[in-house]
């Protein structure tokens, strides 16, 4: 069997979130019946960096899987590109050592979430990214910041929802970029838990509108409950930007 690591990016306004779901449309559910027809009704199930949520998009999702074929790997970006729906788009195909698996071998992920500022609504950026017409405090935010970089127990800030019960992840970079009518927040880390990011957002726009302090982001990590953290920010304005790997193990020859 020849093992492949696909990176791939979608718009996820349209999609029920990234895992297989009960007659929901789905990104794994869309690749892998485009994967059974290439397999002449074969099933074959990929794996993924992780999951993304309903709306939510992907820049540079990573997920691998395995075929007795042996196409070459700009054939592979080919056959998929030419039968997937036009939400989804594989950008890369590699040939990956037979170990290598997407979510296990990732060692970090970048996000961004991006929120528009205009006092008008705009509809094109409805589905991409969160409106919020209110000033915000950026001094402020960004001192937020500095107190969730690091390692820490993240539990005020995933969804109670989540069903993970090592929470401790660390937080490398921490940015909040402005360009015109949007604020990006760019967050880089070892791993993010279920509505982390999103939770994050939620409670640093509070900040930002002086609904609290910066320094309370001390006592929401040591609180470790998701009911002192702030509101989840809508899943349109979220994007899974960029999956690290440390060690690769991949091969670009066929």
């Amino acid at each position: 069997m020849n093992r492949y690591k696909c990176t791939i990016s979608y718009d996820g306004t349209g999609f029920s979130g990234y895992q297989v779901q009960p007659n929901k449309r789905t990104v794994q559910s869309q690749i892998e019946n485009v994967l059974a027809k290439i397999h002449k009704g074969g099933h074959v199930k990929i794996a993924a960096s992780g999951r993304t949520d309903a709306g939510v998009h992907a820049k540079g999702q990573v997920i691998h899987f395995e075929s007795p074929l042996s196409l070459p790997v700009e054939k592979w970006e080919l056959a998929l590109n030419s039968m997937l729906p036009e939400d989804i788009s594989v950008l890369l195909v590699e040939k990956a050592d037979s170990s290598f698996h997407a979510r296990f071998d990732a060692s970090g992920k970048e996000y961004r979430y991006f929120l528009y500022q205009s006092a008008k609504r705009d509809p094109f950026q409805r589905n991409y990214a969160f409106h919020y017409p209110y000033p915000l405090d950026l001094a402020a935010m960004r001192e937020a910041c500095t107190y969730l970089l690091g390692t820490h127990d993240f539990s005020s800030f995933c969804s109670a929802r989540t069903e993970v019960e090592d929470k401790v992840r660390t937080i490398e970079t921490i940015e909040i970029l402005q360009d015109e009518e949007h604020l990006c927040f760019r967050f880089v880390g070892n791993g993010f838990l279920y509505n982390m990011v999103r939770i994050l957002v939620g409670t640093l726009v509070e900040v930002g509108a002086g609904k609290r302090r910066p320094e309370e982001i001390v006592e929401i990590l040591q609180k470790r409950d998701r009911r002192y953290a702030g509101k989840t920010a809508p899943g349109q304005g979220l994007y899974l930007w960029k999956v690290f790997y440390e060690n690769k193990k991949v091969n670009n020859s066929s």
